[in-house]
């Protein structure tokens, strides 16, 4: 009992990470209908400039850890929201009018230069961190086994709700959010009743790549370290989440997220740790072939 506590506790950390890069799949997906498979990549451009700025400032004597946290949130957020901005105008909108494959293409041409260009400036070591979130709470004990719930665990939760309930609060309540349901409902309609949609395309890159760049620094602080592959890597998982909760919706994202994130704890807890992920997509595939649409999907309609 106390074991499959502590790993529903990992499951819903993880799964929490996930949620939040998968909002960002389909965000992007529910207004212009494609998959910015970049994403992952803006992920992981996110931790690495969490990375410095956290070196940079405990080099210069920032000991505070909330003003440190604070500093490089803002840092890895402006950065993050303009490789965002830089991927929709370079590898998205030139492309827009043109067939459906090109602008794929053109996301996972983005995606290996951005991993290459990481690899090159930052090393293809692994780049570690020492805590800076330590300790928690001890919740039950189990014979010699202590369930754990860390510091971390907990900022994750409180940060990825919160950041998960504003953002809600500006798609449904404030005029660009607005016209981002207008853009999903139909991008040419909403044009001609004088909504800027090149603008509110590239404000949704940039708010995904937000959410990215706070996804990646609590997953540095989480994990302690991070490569410049590992935002190919979250970044599949996200989308497989994207895809399981249903791909346009906000709320099945983050569903998604966590499943996904706890299906790769209990498999890992209690089967071989080598096949979580196959683990992962075999349910992907099967719950697929029952709800075609994801769990919280729409099934589209096609205009004629």
């Amino acid at each position: 009992m106390a074991y499959a506590l502590q790993q529903l506790i990992n499951g819903v950390t993880l799964g929490m990470i996930y949620g939040l890069i998968a909002v960002g799949y389909t965000m992007v997906y529910g207004i212009i209908g494609m998959i910015n498979f970049a994403h992952g990549d803006v992920f992981m451009i996110g931790a690495f400039v969490s990375l410095v700025s956290l070196l940079g400032l405990a080099a210069l004597g920032v000991s505070a850890v909330p003003l440190a946290l604070g500093l490089t949130l803002l840092g890895a957020v402006a950065i993050s929201a303009l490789y965002g901005w830089a991927i929709e105008r370079l590898a998205y909108r030139p492309l827009r009018g043109s067939f459906r494959l090109a602008p794929l293409i053109s996301a996972i041409g983005m995606s290996i230069a951005l991993e290459n260009y990481v690899q090159v400036v930052q090393g293809a070591r692994v780049k570690p961190l020492a805590p800076v979130v330590p300790g928690g709470l001890t919740l039950m004990t189990e014979g010699s086994f202590a369930v754990q719930l860390g510091w971390m665990q907990v900022v994750i939760v409180v940060v990825t709700l919160a950041v998960l309930a504003l953002f809600t609060w500006l798609v449904t309540k404030t005029p660009l959010g607005r016209a981002m349901r207008a853009c999903e409902q139909d991008l040419k309609m909403a044009a001609l009743l004088g909504i800027d949609t090149d603008r509110t395309i590239s404000l949704t890159f940039v708010i995904g790549a937000a959410l990215a760049a706070v996804a990646g620094l609590l997953f540095l602080l989480y994990y302690g370290s991070i490569d410049f592959f590992v935002g190919f890597i979250a970044g599949v998982k996200a989308f497989t989440a994207a895809v399981l909760g249903g791909v346009g919706s906000l709320p099945g994202a983050v569903l998604g997220g966590l499943l996904i994130g706890l299906i790769e704890t209990i498999w890992s807890a209690y089967f071989s740790v080598q096949y979580k992920d196959v683990a992962a997509f075999s349910i992907l595939a099967v719950a697929l072939i029952f709800m075609p649409t994801g769990l919280l999907g729409r099934a589209d309609v096609e205009k004629v």
